[in-house]
Parts: C-alpha cells; sequence; structure tokens
C-alpha cells in the first residue's frame, strides 16, 4: 500500500513575548492511500494546525510533511502551490465559492489555475458535478443552490484537479442534519469510487465513526488511534470475497 502523507517529528509553535505555546508537538503520522480518516478533539489541540501544516498554507516550526515522496516545506513557494493545485484538495465548513460564477466554472477553476484550455476543465468540471449528484445544477450561481449543494461544489471543486490526498475541516459543520448526513455518504462514496485520501477534522463523532480510522488529538499530540466498524466492516468483506 502506497504511503499519500508521512509526517515526521512535525512540530508548530507560537511565541507572543516571552511566552511559547505549542499547538502541534512532535506529531508522526503515516496516511496511506485510499484511507478515510477522522481527526477528533477538543477545540485547540492541533487539528486545524495541523491540516494547515499538512496542506502546505504554514510552515513548521519542526519536522516534515513527506506528500507523495516530496518533503513540501522544501519546495519554493511558487512550486510548493504548483504542487498544492495537483496533489491537495481543501474543503472548508464554509465553501468559499466565487458567487459571481457558475457551478460548473467554480469547479473548474482550480484547472483553470493549473493552465488548461477552458473548455477541457469546464468538461471535467461538468464530469465531477455529476458525480456528486449536481448536473442539473451546472449553471446556477451559489446564490441558486441550497447549502447543501453549494457543499457539494465544494467537495467537485476539490476533487476535480484528481489529487491524491483530501483535507477537509469541519465539513458539514454548517449543514443541518439530513443534508449533513448526504454529504457523509457522499464523502465515502467518493473515496471507495475515486481511492483518493480523505483526512476529516471534525467534532461530529457520528461522521467521525462513518471513517475507517479516527485518530484523537490532545494537546498538540497524537493520543490515540482506532479502527472503527466501518474499516472492520470493509476488511470482514474482503476477506469473504
Amino acid at each position: 500500500m502506497n504511503n499519500v502523507l508521512q509526517c515526521q517529528k512535525l512540530t508548530k509553535t507560537y511565541q507572543q513575548g516571552d511566552e511559547k505555546t505549542r499547538v502541534l508537538d512532535a506529531l508522526d503520522l503515516t496516511i496511506n492511500e485510499g484511507d478515510l480518516v477522522a481527526i477528533v478533539g477538543r477545540s485547540g489541540c492541533g487539528k486545524s494546525t495541523f491540516l494547515h501544516l499538512a496542506g502546505g498554507l504554514d510552515e513548521p516550526s519542526e519536522g516534515k510533511v513527506v506528500i507523495k515522496g516530496v518533503d513540501i516545506h522544501q519546495l519554493p513557494d511558487k512550486k510548493r502551490a504548483k504542487f498544492r493545485n495537483k496533489n491537495i484538495g481543501f474543503i472548508y465548513q464554509f465553501h468559499h465559492l466565487m458567487m459571481e460564477f457558475t457551478a460548473e466554472e467554480n469547479v473548474a477553476m482550480p484547472l483553470l489555475i493549473r493552465g488548461e484550455k477552458p473548455k477541457v476543465a469546464l468538461s471535467k468540471a461538468r464530469d465531477m458535478l455529476s458525480k456528486v449528484g449536481l448536473s442539473h445544477r451546472l449553471t446556477h450561481l451559489p446564490s441558486q443552490l441550497s447549502g447543501g449543494e453549494r457543499q457539494r461544489v465544494a467537495i467537485a471543486r476539490a476533487l476535480v484537479p484528481e489529487p491524491a490526498l483530501i483535507l477537509a475541516d469541519e465539513p458539514t459543520g454548517n449543514l443541518d442534519f439530513d443534508t449533513a448526513e448526504q454529504v457523509y455518504q457522499l464523502l465515502i462514496s467518493l473515496n471507495k469510487e475515486l481511492n483518493t485520501s480523505f483526512i476529516i477534522v471534525t467534532h461530529d463523532l457520528s461522521l467521525a465513526n462513518k471513517m475507517q480510522k479516527q485518530l484523537t488529538f490532545e494537546q498538540g499530540k497524537l493520543v490515540s488511534l482506532k479502527q472503527t466498524a466501518l474499516y472492520t466492516e470493509q476488511a470482514k468483506s474482503t476477506t469473504d470475497d
């Protein structure tokens, strides 16, 4: 099984005056191809900091983040941005769509930034929107979509570059229960279909229990890793086959 992400002694310290706060403390972690992982823990335990470091959006104080064999924090800024565009997708609690563009234009944006021709980028965007059940909303503006539909567009935008890794920070935190459940099932389905690795930070234990693995952070440390019922059922199914 191929490693997608390896963190080695990953540490983040913030300093205010004479006071230092270690938000992430010598974290060692490996994520494999196709993993579906939830990260849980109290507010301030380092979950979101980890996502920012893993995604190359912030610099570690110490340690490494290696994605597909590349130490991303050793890359110059422009090369890191290019690597991130190709290999990492981001999903946030709020969709962060561009309100003046249609659903298909929003989804095509990472490909256009990469330099793909508009015709090709829009075609791929339509295909991905179809995968998330929005083939009937291609030309709608975000203001014409429901909250759940907007988040599906954001998921499609994250997935359309075919990244190895998706980093999601409370992706259903702004949705009602029924819509959140639909998004959960969509993420699980896309993980199986595309074999993309997902790391999802969440306070929602019902979502975390739907993932294959559940990591618990406490005061910047990984204090537990457990296989969930979903993983056990899938392993049993593979054995039975």
